[in-house]
């Protein structure tokens, strides 16, 4: 017997869909069934079923699959209660535009005994309400209610289609379960739909006229700089911004970066931001906004010189889903990053006739020189302050990180040059992409928004993709803030970390509550009350007792866990830490005590 769950898992397997993360409710008893009729007939099931006992978890564990493999996961939810569950997730990878296909049940229509999957249990009465994927809709890049089997392949086709189209992002199907429940014909079970038949949208090109206007400005300039700050979603496009840099000596700064865009250690790579004062932008006679959702914050005394051309190269140049965003720009262009940089080298090569005055290029060169060399050893400076506390103990940011990417390149068989790190410091954000130095195209991720709650589920997930994608990962790990590890719900992750052979090593910054609230409220009111008392007076703050925040993950999942509140036992903890989740394929946690807010 077959049904529309057979055909929807079918064409799961049919679109090259490996995993599903699923939280299972009273809407699922076809998909329970669908699932032991796959085990009893060929000894497994057609997509890798990962239990995820939260829907948060299981949306950013699709999440980090989809950013490792580049291809979506599918998340099944319950009824309207799982959907909300998803929660801040959805935020997540509407905003980083990853691509992910979420199914959910939805509670019986009928109440009808001559009907398969009529209502029978008291919870689908309340669970009936009256528009369950406006809960999500707003977010979504399409979202379709399935009412039957027979055409239910097409329909998850059409969703794949458009979630890998750019702007990728989460689609969202759902159907009752009256629909899920439906007998289908074994016909209709074995036809099989090409995915080729459904490609995706061609990613937009540049016109002839913006690659001249671009190119001519790139070759004029006295300071070009590209602002970026997500490019390198598209790992291909991180050797390609690499070499338009190097082919003109164009500085490249990244603002609120979500993605490895260039390699820390490119010489054009001339620095990195949250907001603040870019005084870069100063001295930039050109600039080429590259896919970056916030180039620079206006109100922190940000704006391009007077008589600065500005160009702006985006899948979304005008943010259209912002309530407000605005580049005063010469030229706005919605192209494919990918394919622009490929335009614009292509461009630049072929005036090669025409060159570079040698000198140009060499001033050129030596302003981007200076700037790194300031820029890293400010960074260099910031590393060798091992405490900032009176007794000396309590390890700053820069040198915990620090010690951690020493600890991670003695620790690990590939030197650190296979560790993929997953970020969600928040607001440490400028000090992890600094002292982690990550080098290599997606070699760290970010949930690339602002919900709290991604990293350890992600970490599972992009796990899973590393495996499935052939990564060869030697060690996944996570840096976050203690806040964010209690959002994250860390019960359900570590479970699924043991459950699903996915151990990774996470750092935790504990710095004692929430420091972003507080950081906002001192971005108004920087020397009102709330200015000078603790962030436990503020209701931000977690103490005085805190959570023991590794023996969470020991309870959970089995980690190994342990808290360092001085600077000098850090490298030894880490290294051992690092030790456990590689050689002993058991997940870790070190908690790290930082400055209190």
């Amino acid at each position: 017997m077959y049904t529309t769950a057979s055909v929807l898992f079918k064409t799961f397997a049919d679109a090259g869909i490996t995993h599903a993360f699923v939280n299972w409710g009273n809407d699922h008893p076809a998909f329970l069934e669908e699932l032991e009729r796959e085990r009893v007939g060929s000894g497994k099931t057609v997509v890798e079923i990962v239990t995820c006992p939260h829907e948060m978890v299981a949306l950013s564990a699709a999440q980090g699959y989809a950013q490792v493999t580049g291809k979506p996961a599918a998340v099944i939810v319950h009824v309207d209660v799982g959907t909300q569950g998803l929660a801040g997730a959805v935020h997540n990878v509407d905003r980083s535009h990853t691509p992910v296909f979420i199914f959910a049940g939805a509670a019986p229509q009928s109440s009808d005994a001559k009907i398969k999957g009529t209502k029978n249990e008291w919870p689908m009465w309340l669970q009936d309400v009256p528009d369950q994927p406006s809960i999500v809709r707003q977010y979504m890049r399409y979202t379709t209610q399935i009412q039957s089997g027979k055409n239910a392949a097409k329909m998850v086709m059409r969703a794949l289609q458009i979630a890998k189209s750019e702007p990728k992002g989460p689609v969202y199907l759902w159907a009752r379960r009256e629909a899920t429940e439906e007998e289908v014909d074994s016909s209709v079970f074995e036809e099989t739909l090409s995915i080729s038949k459904w490609p995706v949208v061609q990613g937009p090109a540049l016109s002839s006229a913006a690659i001249d206007s671009i190119a001519g400005a790139l070759f004029e300039a006295k300071f070009p700089l590209i602002i970026t700050s997500s490019s390198g979603r598209n790992p291909k496009t991180v050797p390609l911004l690499s070499a338009l840099s190097n082919l003109l000596a164009i500085g490249v700064f990244t603002s609120c970066p979500m993605s490895v865009c260039i390699p820390w250690s490119h010489p054009n790579y001339i620095g990195s931001a949250f907001g603040g004062k870019n005084a870069l932008l100063d001295h930039a006679d050109v600039i080429i906004a590259l896919e970056v959702d916030i180039p620079w914050i206006d109100i922190h005394g940000n704006k391009p010189a007077d008589g600065a051309r500005v160009f702006v190269i985006d899948t979304d140049p005008l943010k259209t889903t912002f309530g407000w965003s605005h580049v005063d720009a010469e030229l706005i262009c919605k192209a494919d990053p990918e394919v622009a940089l490929s335009q614009l080298i292509a461009a630049i090569e072929g005036r090669a006739a025409q060159g570079m005055p040698a000198e140009q290029l060499s001033a050129r060169q030596e302003r981007l020189a200076e700037i790194r060399s300031t820029w890293t050893k400010q960074m260099e400076a910031a590393e060798g302050v091992k405490s900032l506390a009176a007794d000396q103990t309590t390890p700053t940011v820069p040198f915990l990180l620090s010690t951690l990417r020493q600890a991670v390149i003695s620790q690990t068989p590939s030197k650190g040059a296979k560790t993929l790190w997953v970020n969600e410091s928040i607001s440490n954000y400028p000090n992890t992409w600094s002292f982690l130095r990550p080098e290599h195209p997606g070699s760290m991720i970010t949930s690339g928004a602002s919900s709290l709650g991604y990293a350890l589920g992600a970490a599972v997930g992009a796990f899973l993709g590393g495996v499935v994608a052939q990564k060869e990962h030697d060690l996944v790990a996570v840096v976050v803030g203690d806040g964010s590890f209690l959002f994250g719900i860390p019960a359900s992750a570590y479970w699924m970390a043991r459950r699903y052979k996915t151990p990774f090593l996470t750092v935790v910054l504990n710095n004692g509550g929430w420091f972003s609230p507080k950081h906002s409220m001192m971005g108004v009111y920087p020397t009102g009350l709330g200015s000078t008392v603790s962030g436990k007076e503020l209701s931000v703050g977690f103490g005085p007792d805190v959570p023991d925040y590794s023996q969470i993950a020991v309870a959970a999942g089995g980690a190994w866990g342990k808290r360092v509140e001085k600077a000098d036992e850090l490298q030894a903890v880490l290294e051992e830490a690092i030790k456990v989740v590689v050689q002993e394929r058991r997940s870790a946690v070190v908690d790290c005590v930082i400055q209190s807010i």
